[in-house]
C-alpha cells in the first residue's frame, strides 16, 4: 500500500506535457479542478474523460502509474459513494431494512465516485510531469501578485516543494521501517482495531525520528549555504512561455468553458 502512494513522484520521460512551462500545468489542474465541480451530468463528465485522458497519453505516463495512486484513497471513495447513494432522498429504487436506493442517489453516487477518481488522477499527472523544481518555481511566479499583500510567496512555495519531495521518502522510509519491524516478529495484519493500532507505535516511533532527522539535515544544510528566503535571488533557468504553451492555454480555457456550456443547456 505504501509503494501505491504517487503524489510526489516524478516520472521521468520525453513528452509535449513534460515540456510545458510548469505554470502551465498548474492552471491545466486547477481548470481540471474547476471544471469537475461544475459538471452534474454524463456529458460533462464525457468532456472531462476525453480531456483527462487525452493529456494521459501526450504525456506517456503509463495509465497503471497513474491508477496505482488511486489504491490509498479507495476507502475514501467508497465512503463517499456510499453516504450519497443511501442518503439521497428521490424516487425509490430498492428499499431494504432501514436502507433506501434512489435513482438521484445512485447517479450521484457514480458522478462523485467519478469525480474523485479524476481528481486524483489529475492531481497525480501534475507531479509525474513536472520536477519538484519546476514545481517550485512555477508556484512562485504564478502567486508573486500576492506579495502586494506582503504574503511570503517564495517561502509558501519552497515548503510546497519540500513536502511534495519528501512525500515519497517517507513512503520509502515507512517501507523499511516495517519490513525490518515484521522481520523482528511485528504483525500489522492479524487482530483487532486496537491491536493493530497498537502494532503501529513501533513503525511511528522510528518514522518520526527519520523524519525530523531529515527535516534537522536539510535545515543545516540550507543554513550552510546561506539561504536567507526569495529576497534578491535570481534563477538559473527563468520560466519563459512557448507557442505551445499559449496552445494548451487555449484549450485549458475552452474545456472549463464547454463544460459550464453543457451543464446549464443540458
Amino acid at each position: 500500500m505504501m509503494r501505491d502512494i504517487t503524489l510526489g513522484q516524478y516520472y521521468p520521460v520525453e513528452s509535449p506535457v513534460h515540456k510545458l512551462d510548469p505554470r502551465t500545468k498548474l492552471f491545466g489542474t486547477l481548470a481540471l479542478i474547476i471544471a469537475l465541480f461544475v459538471a452534474d451530468n454524463v456529458f460533462c463528465y464525457g468532456i472531462a474523460a476525453v480531456f483527462l485522458f487525452g493529456i494521459i497519453a501526450v504525456s506517456k505516463v503509463p495509465v497503471r502509474h497513474i491508477l496505482k495512486g488511486l489504491k490509498p484513497v479507495i476507502f475514501l471513495l467508497l465512503f463517499s459513494a456510499t453516504f450519497n447513494l443511501f442518503l439521497t432522498p428521490g424516487e425509490e429504487l430498492i428499499h431494504f431494512w432501514v436502507f433506501t436506493i434512489t435513482k438521484e442517489g445512485l447517479i450521484r453516487a457514480g458522478m462523485m465516485a467519478v469525480r474523485l477518481i479524476f481528481l486524483v488522477m489529475g492531481t497525480s499527472l501534475l507531479t509525474f510531469t513536472t520536477t519538484p523544481n519546476q514545481l517550485t518555481d512555477g508556484l512562485e511566479r504564478s502567486l508573486r501578485f500576492l506579495k502586494v499583500f506582503r504574503v511570503p510567496v517564495h517561502e509558501i512555495a519552497m515548503m510546497m516543494s519540500i513536502a511534495l519531495r519528501f512525500i515519497p521518502i517517507l513512503v520509502e522510509e515507512t517501507d523499511k521501517i516495517m519490513k525490518a519491524q515484521m522481520a523482528r516478529g511485528a504483525d500489522f495484519e492479524t487482530g483487532g482495531l486496537i491491536k493493530k493500532a497498537k502494532a503501529m507505535i513501533p513503525l511511528l516511533v522510528p518514522l518520526f525520528i527519520s523524519a525530523f532527522r531529515r527535516a534537522s539535515d536539510l535545515a543545516m544544510a540550507m543554513e550552510a549555504r546561506c539561504y536567507h528566503g526569495g529576497e534578491g535571488r535570481t534563477k538559473m533557468k527563468p520560466l519563459k512561455y512557448r507557442t505551445a504553451d499559449r496552445f494548451a492555454y487555449v484549450i485549458l480555457l475552452v474545456f472549463p468553458v464547454s463544460v459550464a456550456f453543457l451543464r446549464v443547456f443540458l
